[in-house]
C-alpha cells in the first residue's frame, strides 16, 4: 500500500496485529456475557422423611387435600332460575339448611288452583250428602207406610233413583276432593323441590350460580352450582404407585407436606384404604411423572392441629410412608 513505509507489509505485519486486537476483544466480551454459573441455593426445600422415617424403610406418593365426606357437587332437581342464594364460600351449613331457591311462582299457582279445587269439592261433598240424605229419609217413609196403597208404585220407584242418584254424586265428589288433595301435595313436593337443601352438615367450598341465573337439571359436564363438603376433619388422599402397594405398610401414620412448603410436616392418622386400585388421576407436573400408570389411594385424617391455612382443599401434598419390614432385613 501506498501509504504504509516501504519496509513494512500490510499483509505479515498490520494483519496479524488487527486480528491479535480483534481476538483479544472477542475474548473480553464472551467473558463478560457468560451465564452465571455459580450454585444457589433452591427456593423451596425438596420434601424429605424425618424422624424415625428418615433411616428406616418407606414409600413416597403424593395426593391431595380432600373434605371427609370428599366433595360433594350440589345439582337442582329441577329447572328454572335462580331466586335467591343464601350461602357464599366458606360458610357453614347445617344438614337441611336451604342452600339456593329457584323460581316457584308456577308451583304456587298450581297449589292455589288444587286448594281452590279441594274447597269445591268439599262444598260438592256437602251438597251431595244432604241430598243423598234427603233421598234416603223420603224412601224410608213410604216404605214404613202400612197402606202400600197410599203411595204409588212409581213414587217409590222415583224415590229409589234419587237416592242412588245422591250416593253416586258423593261417591264423585270425594273423587274430586282425592284428585285434588293429591294435586295440592304433588305441588307442595315440588316447592320443597325447588328450594335446595344441604345434604350433610358441612363447608361451603365453591358457588358457580348467581341470583337470576337459570339452572338446568344436571347431566353431562355441566358444572356443579355449588360444592360443600364436611371439612372438620380434612382428608389427605395419597396416591401409591401400585407397583409400590405391596410394600406400604396399612395402618401406620404416614408424614405430609404442603406442596412447596417441605420445612411444614404433620403426621397424619391412617383411615381406609380403597379397595380398588384406578387410572391415576392427581398429577403433579412433574417432568419425570408416569401419566400411564395405576394407583392404590390411601386415606389420611389430619390432626385438628394441622387445619390451617397450610392445608386446603384441593392443594396437593407428599407423603412419606412406613413400609413392610423386607425379608432381607427381618433374617438380619
Amino acid at each position: 500500500m501506498a501509504l504504509l513505509p516501504s519496509n513494512i507489509s500490510f499483509s505479515r505485519q498490520i494483519l496479524p496485529v488487527i486480528a491479535g486486537v480483534g481476538l483479544i476483544i472477542a475474548v473480553i466480551y464472551l467473558v463478560a456475557n457468560l451465564p452465571d454459573r455459580e450454585t444457589a441455593e433452591p427456593v423451596n426445600e425438596p420434601p424429605k422423611a424425618t424422624g424415625e422415617l428418615a433411616n428406616s424403610e418407606r414409600v413416597a406418593g403424593s395426593g391431595i387435600v380432600e373434605p371427609a365426606s370428599e366433595i360433594i357437587d350440589i345439582g337442582s332437581a329441577l329447572s328454572g332460575l335462580v331466586t335467591d342464594l343464601r350461602v357464599m364460600p366458606g360458610d357453614r351449613v347445617e344438614k337441611g339448611q336451604p342452600l339456593f331457591l329457584v323460581d316457584d311462582r308456577a308451583t304456587r299457582a298450581r297449589l292455589s288452583e288444587a286448594n281452590a279445587a279441594i274447597g269445591e269439592a268439599r262444598a260438592a261433598i256437602g251438597e251431595a250428602q244432604a241430598a243423598q240424605n234427603t233421598a234416603q229419609q223420603q224412601l224410608a217413609l213410604y216404605k214404613s207406610l202400612d197402606d202400600p196403597a197410599a203411595v204409588s208404585r212409581a213414587e217409590v220407584i222415583r224415590a229409589e233413583g234419587e237416592a242412588s242418584a245422591a250416593a253416586s254424586r258423593l261417591t264423585l265428589a270425594r273423587a274430586r276432593l282425592n284428585a285434588a288433595q293429591a294435586q295440592a301435595a304433588s305441588a307442595r313436593t315440588e316447592l320443597g323441590r325447588l328450594t335446595v337443601r344441604a345434604p350433610i352438615a358441612g363447608e361451603i367450598l365453591a358457588v358457580n350460580i348467581r341470583p337470576g341465573e337459570y339452572v338446568a337439571t344436571q347431566g353431562g359436564n355441566s358444572a356443579p352450582f355449588i360444592q360443600m363438603g364436611e371439612t372438620n376433619p380434612l382428608h389427605i388422599r395419597v396416591d401409591i404407585d401400585e407397583n409400590e402397594a405391596a410394600r406400604v405398610k396399612l395402618g401406620a401414620p404416614a408424614i405430609v407436606s404442603p406442596r412447596g412448603a417441605a420445612e411444614i410436616q404433620v403426621e397424619a392418622t391412617f383411615v381406609r384404604a380403597e379397595p380398588q386400585v384406578v387410572p391415576k388421576r392427581s398429577l403433579t407436573n412433574s417432568a419425570a411423572e408416569r401419566v400411564d400408570v395405576r394407583v392404590l389411594q390411601l386415606i389420611y385424617a389430619l390432626p385438628q392441629s394441622a387445619q390451617t391455612d397450610a392445608f386446603r382443599v384441593g392443594q396437593q401434598i407428599d407423603a412419606f410412608i412406613p413400609a413392610k419390614e423386607s425379608a432381607a432385613s427381618g433374617e438380619e
